[in-house]
């Protein structure tokens, strides 16, 4: 049986993700390419959701496939696209997501997109998760990580006992009436961590 703190943090969208963290001429990171690949129930009900896929085939037409491309890339204002990068202790600014195309994959829905750096830094030694703070979505490294050139990358999976054991603590030092409204954010402690290792 899960604690009360544990079903509260039970994510409700799950993301098979992919990273490809892209450098220049110079060893520098210039972006990240991130694939979502979402769940099978969340596909069905965006389907139902904008009136595509009339025959629950989980096939779209061309048709359907240009009226969902870019369904996600519509961001609120504050939302930092759940892909955090740092190097050297500090926070690397990311700039908008570019679109780069969707598919549906086993009546699941694909989408790329690419999120390109501020200003370039060294890959060597940079640190990437990807999580949605709040924890209502849960991204997987599922669809693998990568870097380009002379790079490679090291994925540490996060340490769910110390996460649920986090959960716990935090939800139990509030008062219940503001577990809805202000839920702790402990999306980071559930997310592996993507270490970038260059030579050369």
């Amino acid at each position: 049986m899960l604690s009360p703190a544990a079903v509260a943090a039970h994510p409700h969208i799950f993301i098979d993700t992919g990273l490809t963290i892209v450098l220049n001429d110079q060893g520098e990171v210039t972006g990240v390419e991130v694939v979502w690949a979402y769940d099978a129930l969340y596909s069905m009900l965006t389907f139902e959701d904008m009136g595509l896929d009339n025959d629950y085939d989980g096939r779209l037409d061309e048709a359907e496939l240009g009226f969902l491309n870019g369904f996600d890339m519509n961001w609120v204002e504050g939302y930092e696209g759940d892909l955090f990068l740092e190097a050297a202790g500090d926070r690397i600014a990311l700039g908008p997501p570019e679109p780069r195309g969707l598919i549906v994959e086993e009546a699941r829905i694909v989408t790329t997109h690419f999120r390109p750096v501020v200003a370039p830094v060294s890959a060597d030694g940079l640190i990437v998760r990807a999580y949605d703070p709040t924890f209502y979505t849960a991204y997987d490294l599922t669809r693998g990580v990568r870097a380009e050139g002379a790079c490679a990358v090291q994925v540490t999976p996060a340490d769910l006992d110390a996460a649920y054991t986090l959960v716990e603590e935090m939800l139990y030092a509030m008062p219940s009436a503001d577990l809805e409204d202000a839920f702790p954010e402990v999306g980071e402690a559930f997310a592996d961590t993507v270490v970038v290792r260059c030579t050369g």
